[in-house]
């Protein structure tokens, strides 16, 4: 199969997943969306912009780096980095931010929502109504600004006003809700900026393309290296952005692996974990049908993991689509095995990953000792990891004691 016939949906379908599970009053939206999102994309003078933006203002093309002490760590395989950390920000999410701001301009759209849950795409979002001059919203759960307490204040400062959502679990999938039912209310004024590729056709695609600069600048850069391509490329998944960035420019290249990496907090048998394709089975969830976690009467169930940006009961649906042929390979690592990469690489590399990678460092470590020395792995460094200092727990704390001293992990 192409990576055409892989990548671009059918009437807003990626085989059985996908589409448009949405109140009426959100369609024309969609379908304006959609039609000014095609035309922008043939546009040279928008293309321009775009790329204007991504080299001035986000700082692209974000370099591929060399991790040799990880590597040798890990028994020999190289192991390279995409650093989309060293974005403006902070991570990728503003790739795609920059995108539909944009797109909201040219619509004559002023006002912007946005959901979030580690508050990267939080914080995109407030930069770009900062950068363009447009009124910003930010709906974010209880939870997720208590352990992001640093990315609320970054949003407040930028101009946004952060709302808090105290429903549910109070966390990534609460906000999204609370997002839509602004959007309800407010489709003929507003853009939504959803922060990945999740919810209703065209959104999935168009993150999508947005975050495609990823895989497809790390693939000539790797290509640059000695004319070879990786043997395995690895990215986190939580609604799956980064993922797909990266995995899309290697869908034809079936001698390199791709590989997701999910969120199993505590463990997948305790239930308590965020592992939609491993751990859970199709539904609809924020207007779109893909893998979700849930239980046997279609309730969403609640959600856990160390790394708010990947506590999301959902999934995007090209990632289950892939997940069907069997393109991509989806695993899931737990909160300690996270913990310990995340310890591993910031005292080998001196490059500090946010929680979200971390669980596709650990995952990285058990490919490289499969693949013995001269392995050869790309990673996604999706964000960087100062937003988590709150997550990273102490030693004692683990064991329900509070105190400074620093928490020991394998990091094997």
């Amino acid at each position: 199969m192409s990576r055409a016939a892989l990548t671009h949906p059918v009437d807003g379908r990626f085989g059985a997943f996908g589409g448009q599970y949405v109140p009426e009053t959100l369609m024309s939206a969609l379908q304006e969306l959609e039609d000014m999102w095609h035309e922008a994309k043939a546009d040279p003078q928008f293309q321009l912009e775009l790329a204007g933006h991504r080299r001035a203002f986000i700082g692209r093309p974000t370099p591929l780096y060399a991790a040799t002490r990880l590597g040798d760590h890990f028994g020999g395989a190289h192991i390279h980095f995409k650093r989309e950390d060293l974005c403006h920000t902070g991570a990728h999410k503003l790739n795609n931010a920059v995108g539909q701001a944009l797109l909201a301009l040219r619509m004559g759209k002023r006002r912007i929502i946005a959901e979030t849950g580690a508050g990267q795409h939080g914080v995109a979002a407030a930069t770009v109504c900062a950068r363009f001059g447009l009124d910003c919203t930010v709906y974010m759960g209880t939870e997720d600004m208590r352990r992001q307490s640093m990315n609320v204040r970054r949003m407040k400062l930028l101009g946004a006003e952060v709302v808090e959502v105290k429903s549910g679990t109070r966390t990534l999938k609460d906000a999204t809700t609370e997002a839509i039912r602004d959007w309800v209310t407010n489709v003929r004024t507003t853009h939504y900026i959803i922060g990945s590729v999740v919810g209703p056709h065209p959104y999935p695609e168009m993150v999508r393309d947005l975050q495609r600069v990823i895989g497809d600048e790390a693939r000539e850069q790797y290509l640059s290296l000695d004319g070879k391509l990786p043997d395995v490329v690895v990215a986190c998944v939580g609604g799956g952005s980064n993922a797909i960035g990266m995995f899309t420019a290697f869908l034809d290249d079936r001698d390199v692996a791709l590989v997701g990496v999910e969120a199993a907090g505590k463990g997948i048998r305790t239930g308590s974990h965020a592992a939609s394709l491993v751990g859970g089975r199709p539904g609809v969830l924020h207007g779109t049908y893909s893998y979700v976690l849930q239980d046997g009467d279609g309730q969403i169930l609640p959600t856990h993991s160390i790394s708010a940006g990947l506590d999301y009961p959902g999934v995007g649906p090209e990632h289950a689509f892939l997940r069907e042929i069997e393109r991509v390979e989806y695993v899931a690592v737990t909160d300690r095995d996270a913990l310990a990469a995340f310890k591993l690489c910031t005292g080998l590399e001196g490059i500090m990953p946010a929680l979200e990678p971390a669980h596709a460092i650990h995952h990285a470590g058990v490919i490289a000792r499969e693949l013995g020395p001269g392995g050869r792995i790309l990673l996604c460094l999706s964000g960087r990891g100062d937003k988590d200092m709150d997550s990273i727990p102490t030693k004692s704390e683990a064991d329900g004691v509070t105190t400074r001293e620093p928490l020991e992990v394998d990091g094997g």
